[in-house]
Order: C-alpha cells, then sequence, then structure tokens
C-alpha cells in the first residue's frame, strides 16, 4: 500500500477475556487453528506497515511463545482502558508515522477495509457500521451535517443515545502525532474510570480535525471473540469462506458446513470431499481425489486419482497416484506411498516407503521400513523395529509376499521375490526367491480332554 507516512500498527491485546472462561489469554483461542491473534498480525503484514507493535498484559509470556512475526511487543502493566493501551506503544512509533489501531480479538478485518480508512483518514478515522442489534457497543453519533462527534460507549450512554445503530468498531486510524497530543487530554471520568481511545475525538474537533468514517464490506469482519458462542460463530463464518474458495477451485464437498480447514489446502479440480473431514496445516490434494467421511488429514500430499477412505488419519504422509487408503488407516510422519499402492483398514505406517502397487490391505503395522514394488503383506503382519533403545530397518524387495500373521523382528531384509509363510516369526533376513518358514512344529494331542468348569 503507498502511503505518503510510514505506516505503523498498534493491535491491542492485553485483555484478559474473563467471559471466556479459560486460563489460557484470550487472543489465544483458535480459529482455523490459527490463534485469534496471529489473524490480526497476518492482516497487518499485509499493509506493508514498517512496524508492528502489539500490547499485551494477562498472559504475556504465553502470548509472546505462540506467536509468530517481527512484533514490538508492548506490556500494559495497568489495564486502564484502550487509550492507555495505545499510550503504552508511542513512545516506540515513529512520530512521523500513520497509525492503524486494530483490536487482537477481531480476527477476520479484511485489508481491503483497513485501506478504506485509511483513505478517509484527514488526521482521525475511526471504522462503524450499522448494526440491528448494537446492545453493548459503542454508539456513533453525528452533527446535523453527518460528521462524527462522538462516541459513546453502551454504560455512559442516554436512553435516547443508546437507539442509535451505528457502532464503532474499535479500529482507528490517525497520525502519530496527533495521537501524542490527543491521548493526554483523554479523561476516566466514566463508569468504568478508564481512558476510552474514541474519546480523542473531542480533542480532534475542538482543534478544526473532520472526523472520517469507513465501514466494512461484510459485519463479520469487525466482530470480536468475547465468549465461546461468539468464537464458534466466527468459525462458522471463517470455514463457510474457506469452503466458498475450494468449490470455486473446482472441489465438490458433500456439505459445505461439515469441513474444517485449520491451516492450507491446495487443490486441483474434480475432488470429492465428503463430511466432516478436517485439513489441518499445509495439505495438497491432486486431480480426482476423493476424500471419505470423517477423515483427518495433516501435513500431506495426496495424488491425483487416489481415494482415501472414511475414517483414516493422514499426518505427515505423501500419497503418490492412484492409491488406495483406508477405511480406518493411520498413516504417520514420513510414510510415502508410491502410485497405485494400497494400504487397507485397520493398518499403520510409520517411516514407510511403499513401492508402487504394493499392497497392505489389513490389521497391520509397518514402521521403519523400506519396500519395493508389487509387495503383498498379509493380514496381522508387523514389523518389530523397536528394540527398546534404537530403531531398526526392515527391508523388503520387489514381489515380496508376507504371509498373515508374521512378526518381522528388524534390522531384517526379505530379497527380491522372497516369500514369508504365515505365522513366521522371521530373524533372520530371506535370501532371493526363498520361503521362509519360521513357526512351532504343530503337534495334535488325541482324545485330548477340555477343560471344565468346577461345579458347587
Amino acid at each position: 500500500m503507498n502511503q505518503i507516512q510510514p505506516l505503523e500498527v498498534i493491535i491491542l491485546a492485553a485483555g484478559e477475556g474473563t467471559r471466556m472462561m479459560s486460563a489460557r489469554p484470550k487472543v489465544l483461542h483458535t480459529i482455523g487453528g490459527k490463534p485469534l491473534l496471529q489473524h490480526v498480525l497476518d492482516t497487518a503484514s499485509y499493509l506493508d506497515a514498517a512496524a508492528i507493535h502489539v500490547v499485551v498484559g494477562h498472559g504475556e509470556e504465553a502470548i509472546r511463545d505462540s506467536i509468530e512475526g517481527h512484533i514490538n511487543w508492548v506490556r500494559q502493566t495497568e489495564r486502564l482502558g484502550t487509550g492507555h493501551a495505545v499510550m503504552q506503544a508511542l513512545p516506540s512509533v515513529g512520530k512521523d508515522s500513520m497509525v492503524v489501531i486494530l483490536c487482537g480479538d477481531v480476527p477476520l478485518i479484511e485489508p481491503a477495509t483497513i485501506q478504506r480508512l485509511l483513505d478517509a483518514n484527514s488526521g482521525l478515522a475511526i471504522l462503524t457500521a450499522e448494526v440491528a442489534n448494537p446492545q453493548g457497543l459503542g454508539r456513533i453519533e453525528r452533527d446535523e451535517t453527518g460528521r462524527v462527534c462522538a462516541v459513546v460507549e453502551q454504560r455512559d450512554a442516554s436512553l435516547e443515545q443508546q437507539k442509535i445503530t451505528e457502532i464503532n468498531s474499535g479500529v482507528i486510524a490517525s497520525t502519530a502525532a496527533n495521537l501524542h497530543r490527543w491521548l493526554p487530554q483523554v479523561k476516566a471520568d466514566n463508569q468504568q474510570a478508564e481512558y476510552y481511545l474514541p474519546d480523542i475525538i473531542a480533542p480532534a474537533l475542538a482543534e478544526g480535525v473532520i472526523v472520517g468514517s469507513a465501514a466494512p464490506e461484510r459485519l463479520h469482519e469487525i466482530a470480536g471473540v468475547n465468549d465461546r458462542a461468539q468464537l464458534a460463530e466466527l468459525e462458522r463464518v471463517y470455514q463457510t469462506g474457506l469452503a466458498g474458495q475450494l468449490m470455486m477451485r473446482g472441489v465438490t464437498l458433500a456439505d459445505p458446513n461439515r469441513i474444517d480447514i485449520r491451516g492450507t489446502v491446495e487443490s486441483a479440480q474434480d475432488i470429492f470431499i465428503d463430511v466432516n473431514v478436517v485439513f489441518v496445516g499445509d495439505v495438497v490434494l491432486g486431480e480426482g481425489v476423493k476424500i471419505g467421511a470423517n477423515c483427518v488429514i495433516s501435513n500431506s500430499r495426496i495424488g491425483a486419482g487416489t481415494e482415501v477412505h472414511p475414517n483414516s488419519v493422514l499426518d505427515g504422509a505423501i500419497v503418490g497416484e492412484y492409491c488406495s487408503v483406508g477405511p480406518f488407516a493411520r498413516l504417520r510422519p514420513d510414510t510415502h506411498l508410491q502410485a497405485g499402492a494400497r494400504v487397507g483398514n485397520f493398518v499403520e505406517t510409520k517411516k514407510a516407503y511403499i513401492g508402487e502397487g504394493s499392497k497392505i490391505n489389513h490389521l497391520s503395522y509397518i514402521g521403519d521400513c523400506q519396500m519395493g514394488a508389487e509387495v503383498n503383506v498379509g493380514a496381522g503382519t508387523i514389523t518389530c523395529n523397536y528394540d527398546g533403545v534404537s530403531k531398526h530397518q526392515t527391508t523388503m524387495g520387489d514381489g515380496v509376499f508376507i504371509g498373515s500373521n508374521s512378526t518381522l523382528v528388524a534390522p531384517i531384509e526379505i530379497e527380491k521375490e522372497g516369500f514369508v509363510a504365515a505365522g513366521t516369526t522371521l530373524t533372520r533376513s530371506v535370501p532371493e526367491a526363498a520361503l521362509a518358514v519360521g513357526r512351532a512344529k504343530q503337534r495334535n494331542i488325541e482324545k485330548w480332554k477340555r477343560p471344565k468348569k468346577a461345579t458347587t
């Protein structure tokens, strides 16, 4: 954004948020898996600001540990209102800067809205909106010419002022020089005994400054989070927006209201996503992918034509084209499925490379494994990769067949075309094209009498 003056952003995030009923600071509660404050910071980053200042108080250490970005942290030891909070940050702001003041618990404001506010600023501008129910919000008073002349907080408003439906969002733009001059004139002569930031309007008008105003495109941009219900409402708004973006890119959603994206989803065309699917972190979906109901996909890439069946969990997995996963499969980090591989029901993998066309269809655990192409792993097979201290590798060559209920004690290698008989406990490597049988010899005891319960 092109500003005549350098732009700096102050974000107010010192509130305790008692109505959240939580030990966690309010601004660390999440929408789309991201803290409220991080949403605001990400928006601020689009403004090309010279500096971003965040005013913190309650939960300062937790906030600083959880938030990313180049931030000047400002401590508000005594929480005496929004005007007082801005005063704590002003010494760090350049005197020739334009300042935008945002709220850390108003997460969905758009950069374009902030730009409209800046365009309306001739010394001071506030973001306002007309709402159906202004209860609890500061009211905008305008004079006979339609210009802003005051902001009256709900607690201090008369019955007539409470009928006003234009409200103050709490977002303000002004020059640093003006803020330095006006804030010391604000008095705490209100029911809360706090220094209200909007009270700078009075000294601004006394100087003949015209107070500009702008409005958001959508009301949810200025919606704040004060309790869990409001958090849930904004979560749905946010998710609805992300669902809409997916559908515009050629994704079919069985129900746009039953998808959660807690990160980013990069998608190709003709993808189908069933209900109650959760995406976490960075996810990439190839063309024609199908995701069944109740799946959780985290930080994974899924190739074109692959189907993930219901109730599967993928975390840090790379899945090739035309694979089949699940139902009830769990692919843990560093699982790589090559094209056409199949991982079926109740199969868990971890640090496993599954070769092209290989199959692990049922009830198996494959960890720390390098598997070739066209391998068949029977039901109930496990790789014993951990000896209590270290992890060990299992290697299977192309065309290996592992019979059901086999135990592969690593480190071990089954060479190309090796065959492991069902029920084998394998402790030595298997040469190419050899059959390995490692089970106790069967004995049949004739005329054996089954134990009976003692009678009383």
